[in-house]
């Protein structure tokens, strides 16, 4: 029988397993593309960096977890919410620079970025609890377009709302995360940079514009 150590163990691999060699490193250039790239990407920074803060908050108490129905029921809501969350901030970079410099307008920038998020939703959210509702993430991510400077969107000071998600919603204390704000800002914030010279990497902008004109068209 698997042991509770072993369990425990294994959610890391399984995260870090999701870029491994077998993973899709061709280029971004399609929305089909762009939307896969960022819904995967999301998906895999918030498992990374929820499961990484809750084991180093738990120390050895982190394999009783799996003992405990409550703690498992609150980790897939909080990963719910952190995916959303990083989600709303990974699609306004992707859309940002693969449109910078097309001549489009920021209705444009913004009817793309809505499609790649509710894309990433329908792919990652599935029957969600009650606790998580994908209209209301819906509501807030077009609460932030309207608020969205796109001149700076596609720059690493917009990820503000992941490590904000993974501070609220993480099945830690209170009293404990109130010591642990800024290194889980800075975490999340660290496991952006891989995934956006992923991106830069593989771009094609030109291809991903013009796909996108012909959707419009």
């Amino acid at each position: 029988m698997t042991s509770l150590l072993e369990k425990a163990g294994g959610l890391l691999r399984q995260v870090a397993a999701l870029f491994g060699a077998g993973s899709n490193t061709g280029p971004v250039d399609s929305v089909a593309a762009l939307e896969n790239f960022v819904a995967t990407r999301s998906a895999y920074v918030a498992q990374k960096t929820l499961y990484g803060y809750v084991k180093t908050r738990m120390g050895t108490r982190y394999v009783a977890m799996f003992n405990d129905k409550n703690i498992i029921a609150s980790l897939n809501i909080a990963k719910l919410h952190v995916f959303a969350a990083c989600l709303s901030d990974l699609t306004l970079y992707a859309v940002a620079t693969a449109l910078h410099g097309v001549p489009v307008g920021n209705d444009e920038r913004e009817a793309m970025a809505r499609v790649c998020y509710a894309a990433g939703l329908r792919a990652n959210t599935g029957e969600a609890p009650e606790q998580f509702s994908a209209q209301d993430c819906i509501a807030e991510f077009d609460r932030r377009l309207a608020e969205t400077d796109w001149n700076r969107a596609g720059q690493p000071g917009n990820f503000t709302r992941s490590p904000r998600a993974l501070m609220q919603w993480a099945p830690i204390a209170e009293n404990l995360k109130a010591f642990d704000g800024e290194i889980v800002e800075n975490s999340v914030k660290y496991s952006w940079r891989d995934i956006r010279e992923q991106f830069v990497k593989r771009l094609d902008a030109a291809a991903v514009g013009a796909d996108w004109a012909r959707r419009a068209a």
